[in-house]
């Protein structure tokens, strides 16, 4: 899955001044500032972390729908992409953090801290996860 949602940013009538940034598949993320050059930078962030609610409850992560007009597509930094690739993986497959421990060798500890899309992990970790749950990372860039 592309962890690339489309995100509404309208101007902000209630203040009368700045926008309002909301994602429409994913619930509780909304932000926004006085301009739409910066609501557009916050909104990466507000997505992060509503992303990391969503792991932190254990809850399913949203699809993203298709970007509709006059949406702006916004994307979670590659390494919290990864991460989120790997916590469906092992949602859909039922696989806990002892048994990703087993089959990567590292400790239970380190999965958990593998499972924090917010956290820095090395990518060649990241990966090994990855193929231990029989996935790939693939990484494919779309014009601005």
């Amino acid at each position: 899955m592309k962890y690339a949602y489309p995100c509404n940013i309208v101007p902000d009538e209630e203040e009368g001044d700045g926008f309002i940034v909301t994602f429409p598949d994913v619930k509780g993320a909304i932000t926004g500032t006085k301009t739409f050059k910066e609501s557009l930078v916050l909104a990466e962030d507000c997505l992060l972390v509503a992303l990391c609610a969503y792991v932190d409850c254990g809850e399913e992560l949203p699809t993203p729908s298709t970007v509709g007009q006059g949406q702006e597509l916004v994307a979670v930094p590659p390494l919290a992409a990864a991460k989120l690739a790997l916590y469906s993986a092992m949602r859909r497959q039922g696989i806990t953090k002892g048994e990703l421990a087993e089959r990567t060798g590292f400790s239970e500890s380190a999965v958990g801290k593998l499972l924090i899309p917010d956290r820095h992990s090395h990518i060649t970790h990241i990966t090994k996860a990855l193929d231990a749950v029989g996935c790939r990372l693939v990484v494919e860039d779309l014009a601005a």
